[in-house]
């Protein structure tokens, strides 16, 4: 093989691996088709639940591989606002509460993510996952559009979505669907 065959054919591959690894990640429904849309394929994911914060960390990625062996594709988890913030204004997400790391085993175990951000989250945990520091607002009412419930969440977010956007799928991450609050007025 000459000199510009090679040149040619290494090009191809490097342009063909640079295509492969940089190609747009998507998921999407497909409404009339009625199916989800995994990078334009036609996809169904097969998924079961995990608690991170139910599970001590070092166990965390043999139970996601537990998983994966099982045939799961993906996994869905609640986020609980109180484990988080059990104080308000200070937001913690290391050791047990390292979603991030949690998310990147996930990714390691070839897993997509379902999560479900609250801030009620129900989930049999202690007041839903909303945190305890909210009745000290007088007559609150709680998942309802009372401002200082509102507000209360607005910040939670504005901390909590941060950590998960890298792990959504569009920018590479195992994050498919979040969902935002739980079973309301069930």
């Amino acid at each position: 093989m000459g000199a510009f065959s090679s040149f040619a054919v290494y090009t191809y591959l490097l342009f063909a691996a640079l295509t492969q690894c940089c190609a747009e990640k998507s998921f999407s429904i497909d409404r009339i088709n009625k199916t989800f849309l995994l990078d334009g394929e036609p996809f169904r994911y097969i998924s079961g639940s995990i608690h991170y914060f139910r599970v001590h960390p070092d166990q965390w990625n043999d139970r996601l591989s537990r998983m994966r062996a099982a045939g799961l594709n993906a996994i869905q988890f609640y986020i609980p606002w109180n484990f988080h913030e059990v104080y308000e204004g200070i937001s913690r997400f290391d050791g047990s509460r390292n979603v991030t790391h949690f998310l990147s085993l996930a990714a390691g175990n070839e897993l997509y993510a379902l999560v479900r951000i609250g801030p009620y989250i129900c989930g049999e945990w202690e007041n839903g996952g909303l945190p305890w520091w909210l009745l000290k607002y007088e007559n609150i009412r709680m998942r309802t559009s009372d401002v200082r419930f509102l507000d209360a969440v607005k910040k939670w977010f504005d901390v909590l979505l941060p950590q998960l956007k890298p792990s959504l799928r569009k920018n590479g991450g195992p994050i498919l669907m979040l969902q935002v609050e739980n079973e309301y007025k069930l």
